[in-house]
């Protein structure tokens, strides 16, 4: 098949690694035809606004969507986000985010005498209402009785469809879920979602599920990752909770994500869980595999299942050999150099017959 993909590079080290992820997979799977869309912080500065007004109609027909990093001094982070990335995720009714959480080979964890097979997770983040709702405003400005508000929303569909897609996540892997939940101090919305938990659970009488206050979850990933598997979260917890886990497995310089639509009417976003780190952008020394491993998880979406496990092996086999990495990394190989290997390596592989793909 021939796929149509948006790519959004964004500002600084976005556009050196999504350059890098796109030759990865023109490596493995030729013929992908890619448009450009140059919507970042620096096009607010020109133009004020971080896309156009019909950014998500000139989107809606492609396949799927690459976005790399964005931020940029002088842009505040509400403006960025508000302004491109959750537009987006709301437009295309990606609910779903999806960040796996991985030891790779060849990388440490800052965890002491952890290995790969202590961690290994999957966060499934509700992605388009919970705390992140627009709904509040600041009143009285300026004024000694000044004050804010700011709404969550939890809906029953929202959490259910959420809940009920790691509860199918958990059946595919070792069949548990933990639900991060903080119920003994938000007294409506953390009461409500743990009840949708425990009523979606009796359909899976084959997943163990337990829930534990996000607190003592953070906890539970720093002293006993092992005893994860799954984790479901509100909006809220489930972004804190994958950047504590991403860091947990070496940093955000590994750790891709997903922005899905499980119901494929509309495009699912792929991206690095990084930033943009302007401070480093164009010297050729960011670390692009985030960005790769979300090029596999998007050709995955899209049910090139033999690319992207090729993608896959490929980055831990030159991860796992040690010769080639980016300062990060304790290298002092290039983006392009890191790049390179990874593509050439998903070439080999991916000429090889299908099935799953190991180094």
């Amino acid at each position: 098949m021939t796929y149509r993909i948006a790519t959004i590079p964004g500002d600084g080290i976005g556009v050196d690694v999504t350059a890098e992820a796109v030759a990865v997979v023109d490596a493995v799977l030729p013929g992908v035809r890619w448009t450009a869309f140059d919507w970042s912080c620096e096009n607010y500065l020109r133009t004020g606004a971080m896309m156009p007004p019909d950014g998500p109609a000139r989107l809606a027909g492609f396949d799927a969507i690459l976005l790399g990093a964005v931020g940029f001094p002088g842009v505040p982070d509400h403006i960025s986000l508000w302004g491109l990335l959750i537009p987006l995720r709301r437009a295309f009714a990606q609910f779903v985010n999806l960040r796996p959480v991985r030891l790779l080979p060849g990388t440490e964890s800052a965890l002491r005498d952890r290995t790969a097979a202590d961690l290994d997770i999957l966060i499934v983040r509700e992605n388009s209402e919970g705390e992140y709702s627009e709904i509040g405003g600041r009143h009285n400005p300026g004024r000694p009785d000044e004050f804010v508000l700011q709404e969550s929303v939890f809906t029953r569909v929202g959490c259910e469809r959420i809940i009920r897609y790691a509860f199918d996540r958990a059946r595919e892997r070792d069949r548990r879920l933990c639900s991060a939940t903080k119920s003994n101090g938000l007294i409506h919305s953390m009461p409500y979602w743990d009840s949708v938990v425990e009523r979606i659970a009796g359909e899976y009488p084959d997943v163990a599920v337990r829930s534990m206050h996000v607190d003592a979850l953070a906890a539970e990933i720093v002293l006993h990752p092992d005893r994860l598997d799954v984790i479901v979260g509100s909006n809220l917890f489930g972004d804190i909770l994958s950047d504590l886990a991403a860091a947990v497995t070496g940093g955000l310089g590994l750790a891709p994500s997903g922005n899905i639509n499980p119901t494929r009417e509309f495009p699912s976003m792929f991206e690095a869980v990084h930033g943009s780190a302007p401070d480093i952008a164009g010297q050729g020394i960011a670390d692009p595999v985030a960005q790769i491993l979300a090029a596999a998880m998007m050709l995955d979406h899209l049910g090139e299942s033999a690319a992207a496990a090729a993608i896959d092996a490929a980055v831990r086999a030159v991860l796992g050999e040690g010769l080639v990495r980016t300062p990060d990394l304790g290298g002092t190989a290039s983006t392009s150099d890191l790049g390179k290997a990874i593509a050439q390596r998903a070439a080999d592989l991916g000429s090889h017959a299908g099935g799953v793909l190991e180094p």
